[in-house]
Order: structure tokens, then sequence, then C-alpha cells
């Protein structure tokens, strides 16, 4: 049985895999920040080197690096502490601990960007981050591709879908940035079913970054590479639900997003 770490294991993500782990019968490590109150999580703030933390990586098979900030309305100050400082330490324990594998909770903030282009979006689409947390993302798996080539690091970085914390994580119009939030909805299940298979992959698979999602009817995320990666085949799936407020709410978007598309493509002529 692989010896799994999960970073962040008190929050959302973590708590979900840690159940589905523990049904399967895996020996975990489990580090965060805030034990909240937990006697089985060891408390660690990984954006600052501490060979006590590091030693807890002896052995493990793969290393779930969930930990930092998960909000993509987070300031710079706070991402660069908890998103890239964090994240760089992960890595290189990782190598010094002989970790075999690294699986990198990436976002689809990376693609944040493309909201209202057409066309499907791919791990090899190019990435157009809006904000400092899809920026830190891009800047994470970034760092597991250079250590993986440079250190032979096995690395997988999942875009992870919309997997709410509420309980039951139920998909609807109740969630939030409108049609393309539903789109991307990732129910528990396959959340935990990508990142069971993530972890067992073959060690041949050196790195790779794949979209996270369920099977939502008409998305534009293409999980075909996932599939062939890791052998994920979503068993969830919703279609959006278009109401009254979320298509009042689409258009002023839209629009507001097409006028910063616009600046931004001024601003870049100007530079030439």
């Amino acid at each position: 049985m692989p010896k799994v770490v999960i970073t962040g294991a008190a929050g959302s993500i973590g708590s979900k895999l840690r159940r589905h782990f523990e049904t399967l019968g895996w020996p975990l490590v489990l580090l965060d920040r805030d034990s909240r109150g937990d006697p089985a999580i060891a408390q660690a703030d990984l954006s600052v080197w501490d060979e006590a933390w590091v030693e807890r990586l002896e052995g493990a098979d793969a290393l779930l690096l969930l930990a930092g900030m998960a909000y993509p309305h987070a300031s710079w100050t706070e991402v660069t502490r908890d998103n890239l400082d964090l994240v760089l330490n992960c890595y290189e324990a990782a190598v010094r601990a002989k970790v075999k594998r690294v699986i990198f909770a990436s976002s689809n903030w990376v693609l944040g960007g493309r909201r209202f282009e057409e066309g499907p979006l791919r791990p090899d689409t190019p990435p157009h981050p809006v904000n400092a947390y899809g920026m830190a993302k891009l800047v994470g798996e970034r760092l597991g591709k250079s250590f993986a080539e440079r250190h032979g690091l096995s690395v997988i970085c999942f875009r992870i879908g919309y997997a709410q914390r509420e309980p039951g994580n139920r998909p609807g119009p109740h969630m939030a940035w409108g049609l393309w939030g539903q789109a991307m909805w990732l129910s528990d299940r396959d959340l935990c079913q990508g990142f069971e298979k993530a972890v067992l992959a073959p060690d041949t698979l050196r790195f790779a970054v794949l979209n996270l999602m369920s099977a939502n009817p008409g998305m534009r995320w293409d999980l075909e590479p996932t599939r062939q990666a890791i052998g994920y085949v979503p068993q969830d799936g919703a279609a959006p639900v278009l109401t009254p407020e979320i298509e009042a709410e689409e258009a002023v978007s839209r629009h507001g997003w097409a006028a910063m598309e616009s600046i931004r493509d001024f601003l870049m002529r100007r530079r030439r």
C-alpha cells in the first residue's frame, strides 16, 4: 500500500481525500498549519523550512501538495507566502526525502481568462491567469516541470474544477461564476478517484498537467488527456442550469471582460 503525505489535510479537499484513503487502508501522514484540534494532524507551517516537517516525508510514495491559500481573491502578499514559498519548499523537501511523486493541486484559474472564449481547454492551451492566485498556480506547475526534469521527481499537476466546500457538493445554479462555474463542477467521488489514480499511476509518468472535472455535458474542459495519463473516468456529471439571473450576470460579466481585454490589447500595442 502506498504511503501518502497530505498537506493541507484539515482543508476541504484534504479532508475528503483523507477519508477516502482511510477506507483503502493506506498509511497517511497528515500536515496542516492549523490542525483544528485533530490530534492525527501534525501542525506545520510549510512556508517556513523546518527539518522537523521535512523528515515526516521520508519514505512517502506520494506527496499531495494541497496546502496553500485556496481563494481566487487572495492578495499577492498571501500567495507569495502560501502559494509560492510553500510550494517551492514542498518540492525541495520531496526531493530531499526521496518522495516518488508530488501531486500538485493547481487550479482552473490558470485559464481564467479563457472564460468567454470558445473551443476546448486542454493542458497545452496557453495559460491566461487573471489574478494572483491563478498566476501562483501557474508558477507551481512550472516548478513541478523543472523539478521533474532536473531531479527526476514525478509530478502530476491537477487543474482542479469547482469542488465546493459545502456539505454534499451539489451542482446547480447556486454555484458562483455562472455557467462557467457550473461547467467545472467536480464531485467528491470524482475528486477522490482522480487523486487515487494519480497516486497509483505508473512510475514512467514523469510530468503531466491534467484537467480534473466531472463529466459535465457541454463543458469545454478536455478530460481525454487525464484518461490517457492515469485512467481517470468520471462517474458523475451535471449540465449547467441557466436561470434569468445567471443570464443577466453572464451578459454583464461578458461585457466587462471584453472591455478589460480591449484595454489590455491597447496597452500591449502601445508597448511595441
